[in-house]
């Protein structure tokens, strides 16, 4: 029994009941220390007071004892959107007035994290990150655990704020963003314990927005690529997903994790990027032979399993059997759509649940475009989600673009 893996489970199923740990020292007739160190590893009880501890959390003592690793851990960039809507932008030293202000979850641990655990409320989702210790960081956290997931490794900074972008919309739709990468920035391997880890799937996002994790490592390339090998190594599968790059040579820090992936969730223009290949045509329409040629570099780069790309047209797979898949994505008229932000991470939430319970490759697309197309109904990058069977059954009604 790993210590750490026993600890991480009791630490899960204690919040997931409400106790606090002297409740549960209460229940269990043991100290409140006792409870502590197992939860941080420290230490596990006398296998006679297993069943006692199965018979009270609801589970078999094989459950405690070889838990396979289960659930997905979602790690990287937590933000809080503010979306302003103003009339006008101002010239400079100029006034716009602001009609509207709305908070809401961003970054790819909220939007992702939340988007899973509304497709499914008995799938254990984790999240680590890290936050500041303010307004902004108490309301991330309490969205996450409002939606059962588990926010025990999400880390305050004692410095830093809690990341923030400032989305200045137009009654038009045009958009223009000011972020603030704060407490992200500061995110680093050592806020990861990857020997507590207890999970199928571990995905982390975005590379070129976590400048701990996108240094560079004189063995592995970069710390990400470093940290993901050790995550590979507790026999879980790892995903990564990225945002586009502000110029070019900055894709480069991109390839080192490509090794230590088993699966990569990205749009088209990313994917490309990497290459440094052209995405569309001068026309605008997309480049499929592009795409291809991207998705196969990416898997003779060392991509484990698959590599998955999304964009306005289709959802597109690579496996490492060089089986090649493409979905078109769902028309939705535009007087249905509500906003597009998180999109791309509710695509991503679809591929990765996909990929936890073993879809096939083509059912997996057609399951991610159904929750990108569902987030749309939302103006922000989570309400719009539902459960599985509600995604599939309003999705029903819309048709495909032909591929």
């Amino acid at each position: 029994m790993n210590a750490k893996v026993f600890g991480a489970t009791i630490l899960r199923l204690r919040k997931e009941r409400g106790y606090t740990q002297a409740e549960l020292a209460e229940k269990l007739h043991i100290s409140d220390k006792t409870v502590s160190k197992w939860e941080n590893g420290l230490g596990y009880p006398d296998i006679s007071q297993l069943p006692a501890i199965a018979n009270l959390f609801g589970v078999t003592t094989d459950y405690l004892l070889f838990e396979e690793n289960k659930g997905i851990t979602l790690a990287g960039s937590m933000i809080v959107d503010v979306v302003k809507t103003i009339d006008a932008y101002p010239e400079c030293g100029m006034l716009a007035n602001v009609r509207s202000a709305k908070q809401s979850v961003g970054g790819c641990v909220p939007n992702t994290g939340i988007d899973l655990a509304v497709l499914d409320r008995t799938l254990p989702v984790s999240v680590l990150g890290k936050i500041g210790d303010d307004e902004n960081g108490r309301f991330l956290i309490s969205k996450l655990q409002a939606n059962g997931i588990n926010v025990s490794g999400v880390k305050v900074s004692a410095t830093e704020r809690t990341a923030f972008c400032d989305v200045m919309s137009l009654p038009t739709g045009e958009r223009t963003f000011f972020s603030y990468r704060g407490a992200n920035a500061q995110f680093s391997a050592e806020d990861v314990d990857v020997s507590a880890l207890n999970c199928k799937i571990f995905h982390i996002g975005y590379i070129l927005l976590m400048d701990k994790f996108d240094a560079p490592d004189e063995k592995y390339g970069t710390v990400m690529a470093r940290v993901l090998s050790a995550v590979q190594k507790r026999g879980i599968k790892t995903s990564i997903d990225m945002v586009s790059a502000s110029n070019v040579g900055e894709y480069a820090i991109v390839r080192p994790a490509l090794a230590y992936s088993d699966y990569v969730i990205i749009n088209e223009i990313e994917c490309c990027g990497i290459w440094g290949l052209e995405a569309r045509n001068a026309d605008g329409t997309l480049n499929e032979d592009n795409l291809r040629l991207a998705m196969q570099k990416m898997m003779d780069a060392g991509v484990g399993e698959k590599v998955v790309v999304h964009s306005k047209e289709a959802g597109y797979c690579l496996n490492k059997n060089d089986e090649f898949f493409k979905v078109g994505s769902l028309v939705i008229p535009k007087e249905k759509i509500q906003g597009s932000v998180g999109a791309g991470d509710a695509f991503c939430a679809g591929c990765l649940f996909a990929l936890y319970h073993d879809f096939a490759e083509e059912d997996m697309l057609k399951f991610a475009s159904m929750t990108a197309g569902c987030s749309l109904f939302a103006e922000n990058s989570v309400d719009g989600m539902r459960s599985k069977a509600e995604v599939e059954k309003i999705m029903s009604a819309f048709e495909r673009r032909e591929v």
